[in-house]
């Protein structure tokens, strides 16, 4: 066990270990597909990607563990709670970006003041969009199955 986890690069002092799934070509893979890591990608596209798969699956909890789960309005108040997250988390991200990135002098874009207000307004639209589109989904159930059956 022990000649497969290794001190990352060989150096016992960052605080790493090299394992054969940290350090294996698939994880590797996979990892530099996500939008945050992706490369020639802008922070107004990483946002509004990240922000759609975020939106996308806040509806469901709101909708069906929410105080009105057992009404006829759970799926609206489900919609208008995960927009209202959405709000809070896009309020923190800028928050964060302020006093995180003072200079713009970064090779990533992503980490200057400016890429990441780009980064904030993109999760905004894009997690609101994604809400809305599970919205429309969840709401018109009967509809889409009956076009299956037809």
């Amino acid at each position: 066990m022990s000649n497969f986890i290794q001190p990352y690069n060989d150096d016992p002092y960052v605080g790493n270990l090299s394992t054969p799934i940290s350090t294996s070509s698939l994880t590797k893979g996979l990892l530099s597909n996500l939008p945050a890591y992706r490369r020639g990608l802008s922070p107004l596209l990483r946002g509004i990607e990240i922000g759609m798969a975020h939106g996308y699956f806040l509806v469901g909890p709101f909708d069906k563990l929410g105080p009105l789960r057992n009404t006829d309005v759970a799926l609206l108040s489900g919609f208008l709670s995960a927009v209202g997250l959405i709000v809070i988390l896009t309020t923190c991200l800028s928050m964060y970006g302020n006093v995180s990135f003072d200079k713009d002098d970064s090779k990533d874009a992503l980490q200057t003041n400016e890429g990441w207000g780009q980064f904030t307004a993109g999760f905004l639209v894009g997690a609101v969009g994604g809400a809305g589109f599970s919205y429309l989904l969840l709401a018109n159930i009967p509809i889409l199955q009956n076009l299956g059956l037809s």
